[in-house]
């Protein structure tokens, strides 16, 4: 199993929820020299949306270069209006494949952009699960009672450079594809750098990196390329290594055989194993999928808690008090084998305290634990409707060549 790369003396800071996380987003923007780039699957011009907008509108106004790209099924096509505005202001955009009409039909077009990533000026960047979205909002349910839970990170050091790279290689092969779409392939081969100019890394702000006072961060992706399986295997070494405690909270839970094994090793081995799930219906496969999965790690020892507190939309982790992961990878088959996505794993005690108080306090106060016993002699209406959810799961899966 290859090791996770780490790097020291990264500063880094625990953001919860929507608020939180843009009001420092765009203060980062706001103070941008030469070049923001964001990643999201979600773009929603609500409050958050509108406000997020307007600063990188401003940023490329007065010069910085600004890259913004949004998942083509997340993000419907954008308001006639916001299009007109970026495209005056010099925000250069793009929605990441798009469906279409014919889109369902080929499987190939169903892995997404899924995670949410920013970097400005190769200095400071975010990593998270948070969509570019109201915490009070919901695409399908509208206006919503508690915010949802969920949580992202910004760092400073080499891991906002790496961030920087990362999605820059990724406009790059955008580009590319736009060219080739336009049949101009000589140009396009011209153009496996971003075609838009944008400055060495060497020449952005100043990083800010503290001798000394700073954590080991790691930024680990998942795409189709390289990275198929990086974060799984972040989480399965993690949890293999654990002794005393493993801590998950995933929105959507529907792990493979390997994972799934981890987790019961781990239980059954003495480690106090507690997942944190989705307790209010969302999506149909999402939710009935995950319960097929409840039996064998509640024999085990694994103890599931549903959260009712409101939508859960978090993807964290914390083991041993020590290791902690923040990202935008959920624990199932659309994650871990379809969309890419981005996490960033931390080794640093006081980290992982904080984010475990956080879900500590959600799961005490805002969690029910599911009953094995219940569970067991749940009716067969609701057996059925997991097995049939489960198994469309297995034939998306089929249909994209991939057994999970």
């Amino acid at each position: 199993m290859r090791p996770t790369h780490f790097n020291h003396h990264q500063q880094v800071r625990l953001l919860q929820g929507a608020v939180e996380l843009f009001a420092a987003v765009i203060a980062a923007v706001d103070a941008s020299a030469a070049e923001v780039r964001l990643e999201t699957y979600i773009f929603n011009f609500d409050s958050q949306g509108e406000r997020l907008a307007q600063a990188l509108m401003r940023a490329a106004e007065r010069g910085v270069a600004v890259y913004l790209v949004m998942d083509g099924i997340g993000t419907p096509a954008l308001p006639p209006q916001w299009a007109q505005r970026f495209n005056a202001a010099g925000v250069q955009w793009h929605r990441f494949s798009p469906l279409g009409l014919m889109g369902v039909f080929r499987p190939g077009r169903w892995r997404r952009l899924h995670r949410k990533l920013c970097v400005v000026d190769s200095a400071v960047a975010f990593c998270g699960g948070i969509n570019v979205l109201d915490d009070l909002v919901d695409p399908h349910y509208g206006v919503l009672q508690t915010p949802r839970l969920d949580f992202a990170v910004q760092v400073r050091g080499v891991l906002a450079l790496e961030v920087q790279q990362t999605m820059e290689q990724f406009w790059a092969r955008l580009d590319l594809a736009r060219q080739v779409e336009h049949l101009r392939w000589r140009q396009a081969r011209r153009l496996l750098a971003p075609s838009a100019p944008h400055p060495d890394p060497g020449d952005s702000a100043p990083q800010t990196i503290l001798p000394g006072d700073g954590v080991w961060a790691a930024l680990v992706l998942r795409d189709n390329v390289l990275h198929r399986s990086r974060i799984e295997r972040a989480y399965r070494k993690a949890i293999a290594d654990a002794r005393s405690e493993v801590l998950i909270a995933s929105a959507y839970f529907v792990p493979g055989r390997k994972l799934r094994r981890a987790l019961v090793h781990a239980a059954q081995r003495g480690v106090r194993v507690r997942v944190l799930l989705q307790g209010r219906y969302e999506y149909f496969m999402q939710y009935h999928g995950a319960r097929t999965v409840y039996g064998v790690l509640m024999d085990a020892g694994v103890e599931i808690f549903e959260y009712t507190g409101g939508f859960l939309h978090a993807k964290v982790a914390v083991v041993d008090r020590r290791w902690a992961t923040v990202g935008s990878s959920n624990l199932d088959p659309l994650s871990l084998l379809l969309a890419r996505e981005a996490n960033v794993v931390v080794r640093d005690g006081p980290f992982a305290m904080l984010l475990r108080q956080r879900l500590l306090k959600a799961l005490q106060h805002q969690s029910v634990r599911v009953d094995p016993a219940a569970y067991a002699q749940r009716g067969r209406w609701q057996r059925s409707l997991d097995m049939v959810a489960l198994g469309v799961m297995r034939v998306v899966l089929f249909l994209i060549g991939r057994a999970y």
